[in-house]
């Protein structure tokens, strides 16, 4: 009897309740933990894009890459887009990037000297470009001036034949921050470039980001581009349009892309998105919409009202110009939700409608400021071929991108040019232009529609 006793269970096992009990708290506490480390807070999810988990630059701690977030109060587990698994996806935009015939034809453009980077068009001769029915015409899309970059860089930037991700830090605005959530194969198949000026650069090396005597740099993911802005424009921010419009002239070989404003942070594998919001609804373009205006001329208000272009008068032109050459309000008879997007990100298919867009929307932001949303509407609802665009909710913007704030304090160059560094005085638009000139009442039909359409 003795020899068996040993073998017995032992009495803290042999009631099923205790049992069951500790095994339901040991699952409780083991999901609890998990949730608390698992970046997305999702219970056993699967992620589609096979991630790439470690990081992929360490940045010193006086650096603060990850300061100053903006909230959101969004699971990331409710996505409001479905992403296809990453390897078929990989597959399908490798085959898609070797079919040259579907970005074809190619655009023609204007090759000559010019006083600026842009060019200086009238009114009419930039829209006279919007309806480009002869393969044959040369368009006018910046490059009228040499692009001030390094050879190498240049050679790298027409290397990339498939995928680029573009973003730019000029004036040391932003912080640069890596793509999360990569997979493993993405980096092969995907360019990251961020275009800098003199300013950035001393920022980064101020940091001690990047060597000093180094000539090609690059931080994690994205390859650095430094850009002098002595050939460019004076403001920062016209500097930036650049590589946001022309992206498909400075990556000559690329077929798809994305841009992001260097204040956000891309959480999805860049494959993905191409695939989900561009390929899969087979368009030329994906851009969010604006969270709160659906008008071009809300968006001008509200520009002018929180100075975020100093010159009053010249948006009073620019949207006169605007109504006169036939912008309407948004209706529901147009085929798209919103007039005014959100242009912190953009995706694009590089073929015929898409560059031209791109070409002509440059063309009204060197004319005018480089305030992107307010031509918007105007380009996209003249122009023909039309585009194909994808314009999605900004929910779907929080769940693909974290936001954070602008630099509070900025690396200055010893050299500053105060025509660049200077806070511009806000200049208000004059009374008689208002009141008694002839201009104004080009808007007045616009306006009408809208107050009508509001108080039906």
């Amino acid at each position: 009897m003795g020899k068996y006793a040993q073998y017995r269970t032992p009495p803290l096992c042999q009631s099923k309740l205790l049992c069951t009990s500790l095994l339901y708290l040991f699952s409780v506490m083991f999901l609890a933990l998990y949730n608390a480390l698992s970046p997305t807070k999702c219970l056993f999810r699967s992620s589609p894009f096979d991630p790439i988990q470690a990081p992929l630059f360490s940045y010193p701690s006086t650096y603060g890459e990850h300061n100053h977030a903006f909230p959101t109060h969004r699971s990331s587990c409710s996505s409001p887009v479905y992403f296809s698994d990453y390897w078929p996806v990989l597959e399908e935009i490798q085959n898609l990037c070797r079919n040259f015939s579907a970005f074809a034809p190619n655009l023609r453009y204007m090759m000559e000297d010019g006083d600026t980077f842009g060019g200086t068009f009238s009114t009419n001769r930039r829209l006279s470009y919007f309806n480009h029915s002869n393969e044959s015409e040369e368009l006018p899309c910046g490059f009228f001036k040499k692009f001030p970059i390094s050879n190498s860089d240049r050679i790298e930037m027409e290397n990339c034949n498939g995928v680029v991700v573009v973003s730019a830090i000029f004036d040391d605005h932003d912080k640069i921050r890596q793509p999360k959530g990569l997979g493993s194969k993405t980096l092969d198949n995907v360019c990251f470039f961020m275009f800098i000026d003199d300013v950035t650069l001393k920022g980064f090396r101020y940091h001690q980001l990047i060597p000093r005597k180094v000539l090609d740099y690059k931080i994690g993911a994205w390859r650095i581009v430094k850009v002098s802005r002595k050939n460019l424009y004076s403001n920062p921010a016209k500097n930036v349009v650049i590589p946001k419009y022309l992206v498909h002239r400075l990556f000559p070989n690329s077929k798809y892309s994305i841009w992001i404003n260097a204040q956000l942070q891309l959480m999805v594998d860049p494959l993905l998105l191409i695939h989900a919001l561009v390929v899969a609804e087979d368009v030329d373009m994906a851009i969010p919409k604006h969270p709160f205006f659906i008008h071009t001329m809300e968006e001008a208000m509200a520009t002018a009202r929180w100075k975020k272009w100093w010159d009053v008068e010249s948006l009073q032109r620019q949207m006169e110009t605007y109504c006169k050459n036939g912008l309407q309000p948004w209706s529901s008879n147009k085929p798209y939700p919103t007039d005014v997007p959100n242009t912190a990100i953009i995706l694009r298919k590089h073929g015929l409608s898409n560059n031209l867009f791109s070409c002509l929307l440059y063309n009204e932001l060197e004319a005018f400021n480089p305030r992107d949303q307010l031509p918007f509407a105007y380009v996209r609802d003249l122009m023909s071929p039309k585009l194909k665009l994808n314009m999605f909710e900004e929910e779907v913007l929080e769940q693909i991108a974290a936001e954070y704030r602008h630099n509070l304090k900025r690396v200055r160059s010893s050299i500053r040019d105060e025509e660049s560094y200077t806070t511009q005085r806000t200049k208000r638009a004059r009374s008689d232009l208002i009141v008694n000139s002839s201009c104004c009442s080009r808007c007045q039909n616009y306006l009408s529609e809208v107050w009508d359409e509001a108080h039906k």
